[in-house]
């Protein structure tokens, strides 16, 4: 899969025209039986408005075009720089190949929250670029040409949201309306710039709710079929009385291009956010402090629950919310504060959109039976702090084939040992785990697939500890005879927090 954001950074532009005649089934039966008879296009389908005209004449004045302009280091390639010949290749350039400041554009969309000129757009279409390129201004250009010099006001990466403030008065604006009331298949208009075309309107429908397209705890987001691409992100998605109820964000394409499927965020989630933006304030957002997996087919299989009903607890990070309330690796989290974990509705997000300092009821699945822990929440840090909990080391090398004959007699595609102090200072494992390490792994089985490979640490299977091959292969038998198709296993590679991967048997 491939997300973009809808912004573009440089627009070539190029085409040939086409027609296109819409016909009913009918008319087009008609036309077939009697060769030469011209088809009128079809009615609009009931319910369908004759016109978007009305509705985007009123709109398109409060939504604006946002360039900004970054200073960015390119190294000079010219091979003769700092020589005689310098100057024939590139441009005369002889700083001997060191870095040289270019300035470099991007665009996006954005829209007037105010008469008095706060503008919301994304967060990345005004963020810092590639390398950490600093952005040295940014410019506000209106549907009349007008431009305006424009101020960060502030940003939040994490639910990718900026405001904006321009010095202007009487200026048009438009207002955030109720998404929690917006249904599948309500017709919306999308309007921006998309490759730097200015005012550009597109419609559609709403084509999905509640999308988890992996985007963070704001992962929750309004997917339609309204035309939206590079240069659209930013700008608004409105309803038919003309309020926004969604900020177009992201596309999926395999192209880069269009296909008919973006993605907005929604007003409901949007528009607190600005409101502490505006005011100069910082989201906070509550933090649970463990990492977690979705409970998928193989891995609810291997622990006899339902699917996508729930999330594991795969790391549970010291001191903070969830270890001081008693919540363990391997815990299924089903429900917080009596709203179900689903797919649509994820722990990071119930989590994340409950204050800080709130008393919270977590529900689990612990063996097989309830449990609920109350769990004060934190702050969630950072995302540049959340991304070091994470960090580790690169994997091992792959399990070459002459080793790997010997993984074919187990069930699972794997041949284990203990791991003993030798193998864990090769390993260079620091603290040295429970558990025991995979020595050669069946590229034809599903643990092969699954990436696992020589040097794995495996923690735990079905949730029960792992110290020996001995204990593997008890679990395993027992799980075969209890009707499973798979063995949830706890994995762990380098320094790299550990997984749950659901194994297949062979």
């Amino acid at each position: 899969m491939r997300y973009a954001y809808a912004m573009t950074a440089a627009m070539l532009l190029g085409g040939t025209a086409a027609t296109l005649a819409l016909q009913s089934p009918a008319a087009s039966q008609e036309a077939q039986n009697e060769p030469g008879t011209m088809t009128a296009a079809s009615a609009p389908r009931p319910g369908a408005p004759m016109s978007f005209a009305d509705l985007a004449a009123r709109l398109q004045p409060a939504v604006v075009n946002i360039s900004t302009t970054q200073k960015v280091q390119v190294t000079n390639n010219n091979p003769f720089a700092g020589t005689p010949f310098g100057d024939l290749f590139g441009g005369g350039n002889n700083n001997g190949g060191r870095p040289v400041t270019r300035e470099a554009q991007s665009l996006g969309s954005g829209f007037v929250i105010s008469a008095d000129g706060y503008i919301v757009t994304n967060n990345h279409v005004v963020s810092p670029g590639q390398r950490g390129a600093a952005v040295s201004s940014i410019t506000v250009t209106f549907p009349d040409k007008t431009e305006y010099p424009a101020k960060l006001v502030g940003r939040d990466p994490t639910s990718d949201l900026a405001v904006l403030k321009i010095e202007g008065k009487n200026l048009p604006f438009v207002k955030f309306g109720d998404s929690a009331r917006t249904r599948v298949g309500d017709w919306v208009v999308a309007i921006g710039n998309p490759y730097g075309l200015g005012g550009t309107v597109t419609a559609g429908i709403v084509s999905a709710l509640h999308r988890n397209i992996n985007g963070g705890p704001s992962d929750r987001y309004i997917q339609t079929d309204a035309s939206i691409n590079q240069g659209n992100s930013g700008g608004p998605m409105f309803d038919m009385n003309g309020n926004v109820i969604g900020i177009n964000t992201a596309i999926f394409s395999p192209t880069g291009g269009n296909i008919g499927i973006g993605f907005a965020i929604p007003a409901e989630v949007a528009s607190p956010i600005v409101d502490t933006l505006r005011g100069g304030g910082r989201v906070k957002r509550g933090y649970l402090g463990v990492g977690i997996q979705p409970l998928d087919e193989g891995a609810a299989d291997a622990l006899g629950l339902p699917k996508n009903r729930g999330e594991l607890i795969a790391r549970v990070e010291p001191n903070e919310a969830a270890a001081k309330a008693g919540i363990r690796e391997g815990d299924v989290v089903v429900k917080v504060n009596g709203r179900e974990v689903t797919p649509d509705q994820t722990l990071s997000f119930l989590i994340a959109n409950s204050p800080v300092g709130a008393r919270v009821p977590i529900e689990v699945i612990r063996g097989g039976k309830r449990q609920t822990f109350t769990a004060v929440l934190g702050e969630r840090p950072s995302e540049d702090k959340l991304a070091t909990l994470t960090q580790g080391e690169p994997g091992l090398d792959p399990e070459d084939d002459q080793t790997a004959q010997n993984a074919t007699r187990e069930s699972l595609g794997l041949a284990v040992e203990a791991l003993t102090p030798e193998i864990a200072r090769a390993l260079r494992l620091n603290p040295v785990p429970k558990g025991i390490v995979i020595g050669a792994v069946d590229p034809s089985s599903d643990a092969g697939a699954k990436g696992l490979q020589r040097g794995d640490i495996i923690l735990s299977a079905n949730q029960q500890p792992t110290t020996s091959p001995e204990d593997l292969n008890t679990i395993a038998t027992a799980a075969k005879k209890a009707g499973r198709n798979n063995v949830l296993l706890f994995v762990q590679r380098g320094s790299n927090p550990p997984r749950y991967i659901a194994v297949k048997f062979k």
